[in-house]
């Protein structure tokens, strides 16, 4: 398979991650390989599968409260979350030119925090405000932390694409609240005061792969294409990583990563 001898980052790469917050390593996942993912996810959608141990679908905010009426399910949903169950879709985690890049980045030895497939439908809002994953982790330190994102369908800013502020890992953990929008979706909610002037778009190619830092500010902008954007996602952590004292914070859906072989 085209890329599958990807080894691991180079000390520019590694560099340029811990500098900016993020790296793009583009045409990571094949075509043939990011088909199975997108079919497995539709299968839930539509229901003709059913859903896997803990696994959520989650129903755009604008669907479930009337403004927009959607025939098909497909277009109903905002995500899929956790999928560590589901063996198709959870070999996104597994693949292992994926996994040597994360390894390169956080260790040998690893697990996943989270896992989903975004689902942006055209005609919804959609956005997602310009946030920090950590908040949603209780794991710590954050640089045993970092989140992986996938095109499955070409990102681009019609249609919503991922937006980043370089460096702001460096700027520590800052508060967040609940956007003032008319349509917010479950659980969204975004830095304070994100300076926005710093922002950049990055655009994907079905295949490119992000790697950014839980501390990273990032969201997304509205759908305004007439196609769907897809992604899949997940975050890893060390083995390493620790729940301090105190944190309350629910547990998340962890699987262990394999070891790699002796």
């Amino acid at each position: 398979m085209r890329f599958a001898l990807r080894v691991s980052l180079t000390a520019s790469d590694k560099d340029l991650y811990w500098e900016q917050g993020y790296l793009i390593l583009r045409g990571l996942f094949v075509p043939q390989v990011l088909r199975d993912f997108e079919e497995r996810f539709l299968e839930f959608a539509r229901g003709t599968a059913p859903p896997s141990r803990n696994m959520v679908l989650m129903q755009d905010v604008m669907v479930a409260r009337g403004a927009v009426a959607a025939a098909d399910p497909v277009e109903r949903l905002n995500k899929l979350l956790s999928f560590e169950a589901d063996d198709r879709l959870f070999t996104y985690a597994l693949f292992p030119p994926l996994l040597e890049a994360v390894r390169s980045l956080l260790g040998p030895e690893l697990q996943t925090l989270s896992s989903n497939v975004f689902n942006k439908p055209p005609g919804v809002d959609g956005r997602h405000p310009m946030h920090q994953d950590l908040r949603y982790f209780s794991l710590r330190p954050a640089d045993g932390m970092l989140g992986t994102w996938t095109a499955i369908s070409p990102a681009s800013r019609a249609n919503g694409c991922l937006s980043v502020i370089p460096k702001s890992h460096r700027e520590g953990f800052l508060e967040h609240a609940a956007p003032d929008w008319e349509f917010v979706n479950k659980g969204f909610v975004g830095v304070l005061g994100a300076p926005l002037e710093r922002r950049i778009h990055v655009e994907l190619e079905p295949g490119d792969t992000v790697l950014f830092h839980p501390l990273l500010i990032h969201g997304s902008g509205r759908n305004r294409s007439s196609n769907f954007r897809r992604a899949i996602s997940v975050h890893y952590a060390s083995r390493a990583c620790e729940r301090p004292e105190g944190k309350r914070k629910r547990a998340p859906v962890i699987a262990a990563i394999p070891d790699e072989p002796a």
